[in-house]
């Protein structure tokens, strides 16, 4: 489930606890990412799924499920 490892890939890159990781939490305000953290998680995901997500698209994500969302359309 893609769900499941994008909260892999957050315990990795930004060592928060699988447990506080949910499809509303918020990237930066509630997980701590900062920019800098934002961009190597998606970098990170692109990898991960052979995506590319677009800067128009990496913009609008906001929250978990947003990318979870941007994740699925672009595998479709």
């Amino acid at each position: 489930m893609v769900f499941e490892r994008i909260k892999e890939l957050i315990v990795e890159e930004l060592n928060i606890p699988a447990d506080q990781i949910a499809l509303e939490s918020k990237i930066s305000e509630d997980l701590g990412a900062d920019s800098i953290d934002a961009i190597e998680l998606i970098m990170e995901v692109e990898e991960e799924f052979d995506i590319e997500i677009d800067d128009d698209a990496a913009m609008g994500i906001k929250t978990i499920g947003d990318l979870v969302d941007v994740i699925n359309k672009l595998k479709a």
